[in-house]
């Protein structure tokens, strides 16, 4: 960013719709806590008008947006640059605008996913064992992409559509085999890392139907839902006394190489921010 940047100090999260987003708030606790006059605004954009407002965002004094749904993909195809990560996922959840205008995309789900497991599983280790993962949407592009790039030797993908995740399977290429969803309790077995990537246990949603009973001792159980926070399969797994990762944390853990690029500042995720984003229901 350039030292001579007029620009103010904002930045937005588009989506359709965008009121439930957390995202302000977890800026506004790091403006507050960095001191830095910044301004984030949720902005509701209909897909139709997507690539009009786009297009003039990088006109109007923003340093960059955050995308959520449904404007991932749209975001990357128009970008005139985009990062390996980026690509690989085949959407954008971050895009920084450079002073010249130039819309450039990022994807940081996957270092997310991975920092929030970090620091909710302290000393996971990527190469101890197989992970399986359960769901073949956009949240699990990123994961996959986050646990090969970190070491996972084995990935199991269970679907509830077959054709979805053998897709999926094909695209990340041969560490990753798909496993039938009738068989996704007996695919928890030799499991050192269990990852749900759908939105079954979500507030108003069924809950995941799986067994941990063969997961071995150790393992790491992280459901990315985090309306409620504890979910029924993290319930489950501290029953067990296997390690249960939240969902709230990749939220957070996402939003942070945003805020870096945009303000210059690298923000701390701490137990006073997950306090201050926790969302009503959780």
């Amino acid at each position: 960013m350039s030292d001579h940047d007029e620009r103010p100090l904002l930045a937005g999260v588009a989506g359709w719709p965008i009121l439930h987003s957390r995202s302000p708030v977890l800026f506004d606790h790091w403006f507050r806590v960095t001191g830095i006059a910044g301004r984030y605004v949720p902005l509701a954009i209909r897909p139709e008008r997507f690539a009009e407002v786009y297009g003039v965002l990088p006109h109007a004094g923003f340093r960059g947006i955050n995308v959520t749904i449904p404007h991932k993909l749209e975001a990357l195809r128009l970008a005139d640059e985009a990062t390996e990560a980026a690509r690989a996922i085949g959407a954008a959840n971050m895009i920084r605008f450079d002073p010249a205008g130039r819309i450039l995309a990022d994807n940081t789900d996957a270092y997310g996913f991975i920092e929030n497991l970090r620091q909710g599983a302290p000393g996971w280790m990527p190469a101890s064992g197989p992970a399986l993962v359960l769901g073949a949407g956009g949240a699990a592009r990123a994961i996959l992409h986050g646990l090969l790039a970190a070491g996972v030797p084995q990935i199991r993908l269970a679907n509830r559509s077959q054709d979805k995740a053998e897709a999926l399977a094909d695209a990340f290429g041969p560490r990753v085999t798909c496993v039938p969803w009738s068989a996704r309790s007996d695919a928890v077995n030799g499991a050192t890392l269990i990852v749900n990537a759908t939105s079954l246990g979500m507030s108003g949603k069924p809950a995941l139907d799986i067994s941990l009973a063969a997961a071995p001792a150790g393992a790491v159980v992280n459901d990315i839902v985090y309306v409620p926070l504890e979910t029924p399969l993290l319930a489950q797994a501290r029953a067990r006394g296997l390690r249960a990762v939240d969902g709230l944390g990749m939220l957070l853990h996402q939003a942070r190489p945003a805020f870096r690029a945009w303000f210059g500042v690298d923000p701390v995720v701490d137990a006073a921010l997950r306090r201050a984003c926790l969302p009503d229901a959780a």
